[in-house]
């Protein structure tokens, strides 16, 4: 390698990990459980996922955000870009061999937040979160070394697990960019206005509607550590880590009565440490943690008929 590209690779590396330090500070500290390559593919996949996420949230104008969009797909497929996010994100599909599949249902899921983003039911909320998060556990399969198709099916359901907390956590700065995640089935056909600014009525059902959510996230994230055995040793108590601190912040707004509106939920420092140690000193004794399960509770994803679900070169 010469030394400009090994240059060239270590900037992206370190523009990579403020990334993650700044945005995903979660995944950030869960990192520290992986081996020099696994935190380095991580760190590398989560640039590249939040880039293409970005491409939607950072634009000015919805025209710039769909040429944007429209122009990584075109990258993707051709296989090569000028975009040094894009790039590195292709590399890495290469070296990994997770393929396009998940990174173009990935790129659907960011498009569909510039249309009017209105949830009506669990089953639309489900298939939104596959695409912004359940393809991001495919790909992090690979990322980790993971090639088993039976560890699939529970990667993707630890993604919707976490994006169903993110969008508990986030409802009132998901209202400001006019967006409502919780389903009207759950809490109404209210507008992002309404969920902003509260009257007593709308307030307790957006409480109830989080709860709900978070009910059924718990779900997800049991069928998620159940696939955790899967994972290279490391790996497996890193992602561990990472679940119990994302179900953290699931904990922290139930404990506040679901309030979503006074501060946004979060797991301090502390919390993390305390997390961690806790996770890490129980799981290993328990045979889940090492044994693969017999089966996947594929009511789970019902709702994702059609969806392709699986890493492919």
């Amino acid at each position: 390698m010469s030394r400009t590209s090994s240059s060239i690779e270590a900037a992206s590396m370190r523009h990579a990990d403020e990334i993650l330090s700044s945005k995903g500070r979660s995944f950030h500290w869960a990192r520290q459980l992986l081996g020099k390559k696994h935190a380095e593919r991580a760190t590398r996949l989560y640039a590249f996922c939040r880039h293409l996420d970005d491409l939607a949230d950072e634009a000015t104008l919805r025209s710039e955000a769909l040429a944007r969009i429209a122009s990584a797909r075109e990258d993707i497929l051709r296989g090569e870009s000028h975009d040094d996010a894009i790039s590195d994100g292709i590399a890495l599909a290469r070296e990994c061999g997770f393929g396009n599949a998940p990174i173009l249902e990935l790129l659907d899921g960011a498009a569909s937040d510039l249309a009017t983003v209105h949830i009506e039911d669990v089953d639309e909320l489900i298939r939104y979160c596959y695409r912004v998060a359940g393809t991001v556990g495919l790909m992090m399969c690979r990322v980790l070394d993971v090639d088993s198709p039976r560890a699939y099916p529970h990667a993707i359901d630890l993604g919707i697990a976490m994006q169903l907390t993110n969008i508990c956590r986030d409802v009132v700065e998901d209202a400001s960019m006019g967006r409502r995640y919780l389903p009207a089935s759950l809490v109404g056909d209210r507008s992002p206005e309404e969920l902003m600014h509260p009257d007593p009525a709308t307030r307790s059902d957006v409480c109830r509607g989080i709860a709900g959510l978070l009910q059924l996230a718990e779900e997800y994230y049991q069928s998620g550590e159940a696939g955790l055995s899967y994972l290279p040793l490391r790996a497996r108590a890193s992602m561990l880590v990472a679940a119990r601190v994302y179900h953290g912040i699931g904990m922290d707004l139930a404990t506040r009565g679901y309030d979503c509106w006074s501060r946004r939920a979060m797991v301090s420092m502390a919390g993390k440490a305390v997390i961690s140690v806790r996770a890490l000193s129980s799981q290993p004794l328990k045979s889940s943690f090492w044994c693969k399960p017999s089966s996947h509770r594929s009511e789970l994803q019902s709702a994702l008929a059609g969806f392709t679900r699986v890493v492919a070169p």
